[in-house]
């Protein structure tokens, strides 16, 4: 039996700028296979941007396992076809473990012995079914991370095989098939989220289709085109990236200047200062939702 299995989604990644390619290139050394499951527009599954065959041309090796899936235009409540899509990729997942990872997240390389020795410690904590990382949100361009309150910084993204466990919702987590929270320890490693940190056009694509996702025609014609603002919680990110996204990065760069930018006023924000002031100091989050039973670092 596999140790690790690795299991992603990606619909029209090609048109949308996703990091897909890193994404799946990030995680490959820590698993026995990887289920990734391409979405097609038609249920025929012929009509899509060249994703699948990118991928097909790109991951030939025989770990790498793909599907083909249609989503569905009339699922429009909540992002569920998120949680679909991911849950046809973790049905095919023949590994003990399954390292969860979507198409605009990577890990880092120096994360891998850590998650890793967290898979093995797993072995001896049955009543344990995930492990818990960290998120770096990147916005506007990959030297600009979001960190505060409003914004998650932390979700399961491995979790235990064949325990009835289920991607829930718009897939941010997992839960179990009765849809209770599982049990998961937190892990020293990060998720490099770059869903944000696109070209203004592209995010305006990539805006509008994830609306569709949630709401009907009738919303989402309203919705305003997307700019890049400052926003509160906005950092200067001073580590380094993973290294298979070098090439993105260079093919992606973005010229804002966040600095010269007037602060987006919102009534929150003077209690989004109080509470990462005192996260800060106590690491502490007020009224942090956890969509897991948290029991501490592994």
């Amino acid at each position: 039996m596999n140790l690790i299995s690795g299991i992603t989604f990606i619909k029209n990644g090609l048109t949308l700028g996703y990091p897909f390619k890193e994404s799946i290139e990030s995680i490959e050394p820590l698993c026995d296979e990887v289920i990734i499951n391409v979405g097609f527009d038609d249920p025929t599954l012929v009509s899509d941007d060249g994703t699948y065959e990118f991928l097909r041309d790109t991951f030939t090796h025989k770990k790498f396992i793909f599907l083909k899936s249609w989503w569905d235009p009339n699922l429009r409540s909540g992002g569920e076809v998120l949680s679909l899509q991911t849950n046809l990729a973790l049905a095919k997942a023949t590994g003990k473990y399954c390292q969860y990872i979507q198409g605009d997240e990577v890990l880092h390389e120096d994360d891998l012995p850590a998650i890793h020795n967290g898979v093995i410690k797993l072995e001896n904590e049955r009543d344990i079914d995930g492990l818990i990382f960290n998120y770096r949100h990147f916005y506007g361009d990959v030297s600009i991370y979001k960190y505060s309150r409003n914004i998650y910084r932390r979700e399961v993204r491995l979790i235990r095989n064949g325990a009835k466990i289920k991607s829930w919702k718009d897939a941010q987590g997992f839960r179990f098939s009765n849809d209770l929270k599982i049990s998961a320890k937190g892990v020293d490693a990060k998720v490099y989220h770059y869903g944000w940190a696109r070209a203004e056009n592209v995010m305006r694509k990539k805006v509008k289709s994830f609306s569709k996702l949630y709401h009907q025609d009738s919303y989402v014609d309203k919705v305003p085109e997307f700019v890049y603002e400052k926003g509160w919680g906005m950092k200067q990110f001073l580590g380094t990236h993973p290294q298979v996204m070098n090439a993105w990065i260079e093919a992606n760069k973005n010229s804002i200047d966040f600095s010269s930018m007037k602060l987006k006023w919102e009534w929150n924000m003077p209690g989004l200062w109080i509470s990462d002031l005192l996260e800060s100091l106590t690491n502490y989050r007020i009224g942090e939702y956890k969509n897991f039973k948290y029991k501490g670092e592994i």
